[in-house]
């Protein structure tokens, strides 16, 4: 009677252990993906992924900054400008006014100089705008190679080969832009980057 108890109870037995090595296997492949950097981050896993290079700096907060400090030297130089030119409007003005009162030669001789200094500030004001706009370039090179290791490391997570620029693709899911993403590490690490001091960086 007990043997057959026993023999009776052996296929329970069997399935209770099968049933508890299954849940033991779902439960380490749960906290596998709960310890995935990519499962709990949101990361996409995907060989490839994809990037819009201009949102990431002109929605980063570092580029933010960038376009705010560029626009505060741009309206200083506007202002600048419209100074000048009510300036050299003025001295035209008084010039000709003197045109009649003056020695044809001599007045030649103003005119001449007149020409010059008009030619010689706005050679000026134009390396003044080239040099917001050089500026500018080289806040983005420096905001590109100090984003270099961020975009790395998501990489790493996703097991990704590579990261293509989003304006070069016809086609791509939506799943593989990593864009928002990477704006959100970048803030996190870099900030608006204003406490950055890459050697041979100058901060505008």
């Amino acid at each position: 009677m007990a043997l057959s108890t026993a023999l009776c109870a052996a296929p329970t037995y069997a399935q209770d252990s099968a049933t508890t090595a299954a849940q033991t296997d779902l439960a380490a492949q749960s906290a596998e993906r709960a310890f995935s950097p990519g499962y709990n981050l949101g990361v996409p896993s995907s060989p490839l992924l994809t990037l819009h290079s201009d949102r990431l700096f002109s929605e980063s907060a570092y580029g933010k900054r960038i376009a705010r400090e560029m626009e505060g030297r741009s309206a200083v130089l506007m202002a600048e400008n419209r100074r000048i030119e009510a300036e050299l409007r003025a001295e035209e003005l008084d010039l000709a006014e003197r045109r009649d009162s003056t020695e044809p030669e001599a007045f030649r001789a103003l005119a001449k100089a007149f020409d010059q200094k008009v030619q010689e500030t706005r050679r000026t004001q134009e390396t003044k705008f080239q040099e917001i706009a050089s500026a500018r370039e080289e806040a983005q090179r420096a905001f590109r190679r100090t984003s270099i290791p961020i975009l790395e490391q998501l990489m790493a997570e996703t097991g990704a080969a590579a990261i293509l620029e989003q304006s070069s693709i016809l086609l791509s899911a939506e799943s593989i832009d990593i864009t928002d993403l990477a704006i959100a590490r970048i803030d996190a690490v870099l900030g608006d980057g204003s406490e950055l001091n890459e050697p041979g960086v100058e901060q505008p």
